[in-house]
């Protein structure tokens, strides 16, 4: 990249953000810090008006805007790509407003990349298995977003994993993500007094309230790099058939699979997860083609299913 379009980058940085670390700038365009202190202070002499304090980095005085950005082809592309992802992947409210944030992208692109971009809007598809959310009137991610911003609590009605009656928590979300074709909250529950992992579609009922945070969290990436909830998990070993472990190929990863070891007999697999009750209802499904190393206890909860199955049969 040239020294022209780096400053330009820089710029269009600035505006991007309330603040900017020279040190971010540094890693993202792999110079010195000499060099973008030289690069700010030409921005400075051109007349934008840059703030910058000791410690803390850089912005721009409120009110000054670039003209119209101009997108190249590949950047154009991208958005499409990004458009198919948001339809499959988000509410409807979160959809609703990314299609209307690409609508003012797409007014100040050429009319070669316009042409290029609805032509390639035939030629994406995204395909999933599971549907994230209940309804199609859903808005909790949106409302999630809000309440991280907002910092604002937020009301659930939760159902979780091997539990039939729904609870009300209240609670302040850290951050989203998406794994395995679900959103994920972690947030601070104040019922659990503690962090908990809460998954988009077992919401059913979400509303943020006026009411503020009242503790101050760590960033979401503190607590996706680090095993928060491991007092919570229970480790479980089972070994199951090898011609038979294909049939849970995805299954597995929703009951906390972490690894597996082939054997000569079959494939012995480790799980974490937070229910006994939910993982014995579905270790079910495969017990004519595995069995329990461990724990002894989820033995004792098999059995017991095992014996209401018995009674129900004989009557």
């Amino acid at each position: 990249m040239n020294r022209f379009d780096r400053i330009t980058a820089i710029l269009i940085q600035l505006q991007s953000r309330k603040i900017v670390k020279a040190q971010d700038l540094a890693e993202r365009f792999e110079i010195s810090l000499r060099t973008v202190y030289r690069d700010i202070s030409s921005l400075a002499e051109a007349g934008v008006p840059i703030i910058g304090e000791a410690g803390v980095g850089y912005s721009i005085m409120d009110g000054y805007r670039l003209p119209p950005v101009m997108f190249t082809k590949e950047e154009a592309r991208t958005f499409i790509t990004a458009e198919k992802l948001m339809e499959k992947f988000t509410d409807l409210s979160t959809q609703s407003q990314y299609q209307s944030a690409m609508f003012k992208i797409k007014s100040v692109l050429r009319s070669s990349e316009k042409s290029m971009v609805e032509t390639l809007e035939n030629h994406i598809e995204v395909r999933q298995s599971a549907k994230p959310f209940y309804g199609e009137d859903s808005n909790t991610l949106d409302i999630l977003l809000k309440s991280i911003t907002e910092r604002k609590i937020t009301k659930i009605n939760y159902n979780s994993l091997g539990f039939q009656d729904l609870t009300e928590r209240v609670i302040e979300p850290v951050g989203i993500y998406h794994e395995n074709e679900y959103w994920y909250t972690i947030a601070f529950c104040h019922l659990r007094n503690n962090y908990r992992n809460f998954r988009s579609d077992r919401i059913l009922k979400i509303e943020l309230t006026d009411k503020d945070f009242q503790h101050k969290h760590a960033p979401l990436k503190d607590f996706l790099s680090q095993s928060w909830d491991t007092k919570n998990l229970r480790l479980i070993r089972i070994k199951i058939d090898k011609n038979k472990s294909h049939y849970i190929r995805n299954q597995k990863y929703y009951y906390g699979f972490v690894s597996e070891t082939v054997t000569d007999d079959g494939i012995e697999m480790s799980f974490l997860s937070a229910s006994l009750d939910a993982f014995a209802l579905w270790y079910l499904m495969l017990a004519t083609s595995a069995c329990i190393l461990e724990p002894e206890s989820l033995k004792d909860k098999v059995r017991a299913l095992l014996a209401q199955i018995s009674e129900k049969l004989t009557r």
